[in-house]
């Protein structure tokens, strides 16, 4: 199965879960993430998607993984190097 973007995430980094991992917070867009708790990290290098395969990947790797799957809406909007949840939905 091709991996594909699922959803908008920021991952919090010093913000760990049982298994020591990184939590990873997810949502429609990056500002409805940003409204679910005080604790999710405001830095932009945070941020990111998740992946079909459970994946939490930047924004540079998730333009090529959406690229790949025609998951970008319009070409023409892309900024960058970087994916935006604008440009998925």
């Amino acid at each position: 199965m091709k991996e594909f973007i699922l959803c908008a995430a920021i991952h919090n980094p010093d913000d760990k879960d049982m298994a020591d991992e990184p939590l990873i917070y997810c949502g429609l867009r990056h500002h409805n993430i940003l409204w679910q708790s005080k604790s999710v990290s405001r830095n932009p290098h945070h941020q990111g998607f998740l992946t079909s395969k459970g994946r939490f990947v930047d924004r540079k790797e998730g333009l090529t993984i959406a690229l790949e799957n025609n998951q970008v809406l319009d070409l023409s909007d892309i900024r960058g190097d970087n994916l935006y949840s604008e440009d998925l939905y």
